[in-house]
């Protein structure tokens, strides 16, 4: 009833239903119905798994300082910066949590080139990662480019 062809692999209270329905009772029936229903093999491997995380979670963890670079834009703020900025362009190191950071009036990937050559490349040498989301202004021509000269 549980397994068969036509069963849904249902949980052990829908299971205990389904039998009443048929006509059938006994005291423990809804225990005997979820015990069951547990030690169903079927019902384990093939089972949504709710709580369960989509992938496996991996640490990200750099192997010496300066070498895994996050990158990432917060704003538009408000209000703006005393010099008329709307953006911070911030990058953390993933070894020791070192953060550079400027503000942009506007994030361009001219802008976001020079910060990258400037602020990360020329004081802590060339990093072997840059991780950044799917922004445009973080991922496109100019900044492959960049990563193709220095080999990132």
């Amino acid at each position: 009833m549980h397994g068969g062809n036509c069963g849904p692999h249902m949980n052990g209270l829908m299971l205990a239903k389904k039998i009443m329905r048929l006509g059938y009772y006994w005291s423990t029936m809804e225990t005997n119905c979820v015990k069951h229903v547990r030690h169903c093999h079927r019902c384990q491997v093939y089972a949504d798994q709710i709580k369960a995380p989509p992938n496996e979670l991996r640490p990200m963890t750099a192997p010496w300082p300066f070498s895994m670079w996050g990158m990432d834009v917060i704003g538009p703020i408000n209000p703006k910066a005393s010099n008329g900025h709307m953006f911070i362009l911030v990058a953390i190191d993933y070894f020791t949590k070192w953060i550079e950071a400027i503000t942009l009036a506007s994030v361009t990937a001219k802008a976001v080139a020079r910060f990258l050559r400037r602020d990360v490349i020329a004081r802590y040498g060339v990093p072997a990662t840059i991780i950044t989301g799917n922004a445009k202004n973080l991922n496109n021509k100019v900044i492959d480019e960049l990563c193709a000269q220095f080999k990132i």
